[in-house]
């Protein structure tokens, strides 16, 4: 979950170039994109006692081509660290896609034509700086087929 001051731009950029009938969760920094539903109390327990330290430091800091999206790339060692310690824990649990390599990044467009999405890049990088993003917290949801349902949010104190 994003901070305030972060959150609102994020959401517009999504709901300005995310195709609507896929927009079915809102802007996010996804950790692990599948874990098996015998894990939620357990992550639960984990992410709860993530966020009783003080919220991650992290940095949008580059425009990433998805072929037929586009994302912000999301720089943070600690939430790195995290990630990490999470996928240690789930080891043997993880899907193909979460037990490799961790690429962050804000999905904010996605399923368009490849050159929908170029256009998008370009405007983007024009005017990109490297930027603080702050990171609120942290949530878990639940995939029902086609529509999400959240689960529980972890704030982060300090």
């Amino acid at each position: 979950m994003f901070g305030d001051g972060d959150n609102g731009w994020l959401q517009e950029l999504r709901r300005a170039h995310y195709p609507p009938e896929r927009n079915q969760v809102p802007a996010h920094l996804t950790l692990f994109h599948h874990l098996p539903p015998s894990l939620e109390s357990e992550l639960g327990r984990r992410l709860g006692t993530y966020a009783a330290t003080p919220p991650p430091r992290a940095t949008i800091a580059g425009v990433i081509d998805l072929g037929a999206g586009t994302a912000l790339r999301v720089h943070s060692e600690e939430l790195e660290d995290i990630r990490y310690d999470m996928a240690e824990a789930f080891r043997g649990l993880l899907t193909p896609q979460d037990a490799g390599p961790w690429r962050p990044h804000i999905t904010i467009q996605n399923k368009v034509e490849p050159r929908e999405a170029g256009k998008l890049q370009q405007q983007l990088r024009a005017t990109f700086q490297p930027r603080p993003l702050a990171i609120r917290g942290l949530a878990s949801w639940r995939y029902l087929g086609g529509p999400w349902e959240p689960i529980r949010t972890h704030v982060f104190r300090g």
